[in-house]
């Protein structure tokens, strides 16, 4: 039963969560321009883990094309998949302290924006 606001309502809108496993694994590799066995491989090695249908068969969200695509890259520059995985890591975590830096320099700048550079005075 749905109720207001659910996704029930407007199904077609689950496309727009890049967690929603939409595609086939078909559809994934055609998409990424890669053999389904790659898709597959990434499976086995547990680097990407696609939801199963009750049928068993693997589906796609955008996220995990997108983790696919950067993962393919490494590998066609010659990383192993066990260096892609380690360098799609640190990119990620450097792309987090770099947002964290972001909102903390925001909120420095809001503060002294205020008149409260009393407590910040030892801040670059």
């Amino acid at each position: 039963m749905s109720t207001p606001g659910s996704r029930d309502e407007d199904p077609v809108g689950r496309l727009d969560d890049p967690d929603y496993p939409a595609l086939t694994m078909s559809q994934a590799a055609a998409l990424l321009g890669v053999q389904a066995a790659f898709l597959r491989s990434l499976d086995t090695a547990g680097v990407l883990q696609p939801h199963r249908s009750p049928g068993g068969h693997r589906r796609y969200s955008r996220h995990q094309l997108t983790l696919a695509a950067r993962l393919r890259a490494l590998l066609d520059e010659g990383h192993t998949l066990a260096s892609a995985e380690v360098i799609l890591g640190l990119q990620d975590e450097l792309a987090d302290a770099r947002a964290d830096g972001e909102r903390l320099q925001a909120t420095v700048d809001r503060l002294r924006g205020r008149g409260d550079d009393r407590h910040l005075h030892d801040m670059p």
